[in-house]
Formats: C-alpha cells, sequence, structure tokens
C-alpha cells in the first residue's frame, strides 16, 4: 500500500522539527546516530592499514560509516600523504605544505588491497597544487599497480580536480578504472565559500572531460550547509548535463568548531525524495540518505543499470 501525500508531508514536517530541536540543542538526530566502531574485521583491516603505512579516508575525514565498510573488509585509500594544500571548510583533513611523494606508496596500497582479499576497492587522495602535475603522475602510478597485483579488482578512483588541466586528467582515463569520481561538494551559490580553492564549473568540466573519454562518473553532493532545495535540483541538473552517472548524497556533519556550521539537519525522507528525484533525471545510480559519504556501498555502483533499475522494479511494485 502506498503511502499518502499528506503522510510523508507530515513525517516531513515532525522529522523537520526534530532536526531544529537537535540543532538547537547541540547534538545529533536519532537518524545520524552510528554505533562505535568495533569487531574482528574491524581490527583486521586497521591492522593491514597501520602495518602498510597508509592512510585511508574513513580515519582522516573522520567517516561516520567506518565501522560498517570496515567489517565487509573494504576500505577507501587515501594516497599522496594526508596533508592537503587546499582548505576546504568543510574537510577534517590537515592543511599545509605536504611531505615529498612516496614512491614505495603504490606498492604498498596494492599489497594491502591483496592482503585484504577483497574485491572492490576504493582510492583518493589529498590535493598536491604544489606539484607540477598536480599528483596525477603518481595516482597514474598507484591505479597501473593495484590493477597488474589484483587482476579481478573493480577499482574507484576518487580524484581531485588536478586544476583543470586536461593532460593530468587524461593520465587518469590512460589507466581506466572501473568508476572514476569528482565530488562536486556542495551547490553552486555555496562553493566559493564552502572550498574556496576549487570552483564549481571546473569541477564539473573534470566530470565532463571523463565522461567524453569513456569513464565511467560519479560524483557527491553533502547537505545542511544552508542550500536551498531548488538549488540541489539546480546541481543535480547540472551534473546530468555533463553526463554523470553516478551521484551520492550525504549530511553535512561539522568535523569541529574550525569548520562551518550546519544549518540544518536534512531529514530521510527528503534524502528519500532526493533519489527519486535523481533517477527521473537520468543518473543510473543514486545513493542519498543522511549517513551517506563518497565511498558508501560503492561496489555495487560499479555495475551499470544496477540502481536505476533495481529503483524501477520498486516503483513498479509501488503501483
Amino acid at each position: 500500500m502506498s503511502t499518502s501525500p499528506n503522510s510523508i508531508q507530515d513525517q516531513i514536517k515532525d522529522a523537520r522539527e526534530e532536526g531544529k530541536q537537535a540543532l538547537k540543542f547541540k547534538r545529533k538526530p536519532a537518524w545520524l546516530k552510528v554505533k562505535f566502531p568495533s569487531g574482528e574485521n574491524f581490527t583486521k583491516v586497521r591492522g593491514v592499514v597501520n602495518d602498510n603505512k597508509l592512510h585511508t579516508i574513513c580515519q582522516s575525514g573522520g567517516c561516520p560509516n567506518i565501522g560498517e565498510c570496515w567489517n565487509a573488509g573494504t576500505a577507501s585509500f587515501m594516497i599522496l600523504g594526508n596533508t592537503c594544500t587546499r582548505a576546504c571548510k568543510f574537510c577534517n583533513v590537515n592543511t599545509g605544505r605536504p611531505d615529498a611523494v612516496d614512491i614505495g606508496e603504490p606498492k604498498r596500497v596494492a599489497e594491502a588491497i591483496l592482503k585484504m582479499k577483497i574485491k572492490h576497492a576504493v582510492i583518493t587522495s589529498v590535493d598536491r597544487d604544489e606539484l607540477a602535475d598536480c599528483g596525477s603522475t603518481a595516482w597514474a602510478n598507484t591505479i597501473r599497480v593495484v590493477k597488474k597485483m589484483n587482476p579481478n579488482l573493480t577499482l574507484e578512483t576518487l580524484i581531485p580536480d588536478f586544476k583543470g588541466v586536461e593532460e593530468n586528467i587524461q593520465r587518469i582515463v590512460d589507466e581506466a578504472p572501473t568508476v572514476v569520481s569528482h565530488n562536486q561538494e556542495t551547490v553552486r551559490r555555496l562553493s566559493p565559500s564552502v572550498r574556496p580553492q576549487s570552483k564549481y564549473d571546473r569541477s564539473l568540466f573534470v566530470l565532463k572531460y571523463l565522461k567524453e573519454n569513456g569513464m565511467r562518473t560519479k560524483t557527491g553532493i553533502m547537505l545542511g550547509l544552508g542550500e536551498e532545495f531548488d538549488e540541489i535540483l539546480e546541481t543535480m541538473h547540472d551534473l546530468r548535463s555533463v553526463g554523470c552517472d553516478i551521484i551520492t548524497i550525504g549530511q553535512y556533519l561539522r568535523p569541529s568548531q574550525k569548520h562551518l556550521p550546519v544549518q540544518r539537519f536534512v531529514t530521510p525522507q527528503e534524502f528519500l525524495q532526493l533519489r527519486d528525484e535523481g533517477y527521473k533525471m537520468g543518473f543510473d545510480y543514486v545513493e542519498s540518505g543522511p549517513m551517506i559519504r563518497s565511498s558508501y556501498h560503492s561496489e555495487k555502483q560499479t555495475i551499470p543499470g544496477y540502481g536505476i533499475n533495481t529503483w524501477k522494479a520498486a516503483q513498479a511494485k509501488k503501483a
């Protein structure tokens, strides 16, 4: 039985009120509470990461899903160090002058993936704007070594914008990862204040270039920074206009008092509305929910048609 429009709107109204109260009293609403990470697999993954002297965005970014993902035996590896040359106002990664590029890192990442016996991996990195190639050569080397040592692996690469230089982006294309992701992060109006060293249209260009050169493309945006619903839809349309295949939409959570404050806790029902809107726009896969982060369930996103066909089947059952 389908839920009436009035019932849905009442649910949204009630959830919004809970979100307002949570924000007022500086706590998280019930739908954002997660268990403390623990478990045998969690300990094993942490051990492999530490033994290989690797960084993960799961740790550096303070991801709330670290327990679930690590217990599933997956992790998002962060290459090129854990110090970023940019100072995005939402990000928990350290800003400063990074160390020299570690030429042994590609092999260690590949070996860690092999030891973990995983079928899907995600690799991301800090921005390395101080390097002439913005780190793209190290990126290409890492992808090449990982694929050679793990030939049956599906691989998502969550890349920076490389200053929009085509030669840098092409190095990623040449190595042909399964999915190439670059996050749009927020709506056009808020982009200058949220990520001052990045550009809204440059990110769209990166995704457009990747798609035009045969890549399966992905992006992510976060909500709760003060954006309006129409602005979210506008950004989603912008992303579809450059052929983006996959989008993740999640709640922004403030890492510390130094970062931008949360303006609103977006309700689970609103995230579901955005999921439906995304599929109607033609996205092949939409992952939308309060706890969603860029790499969440990314192994499913490698399969063309899986997301939209699952959604269409669910809609048919409701009819």
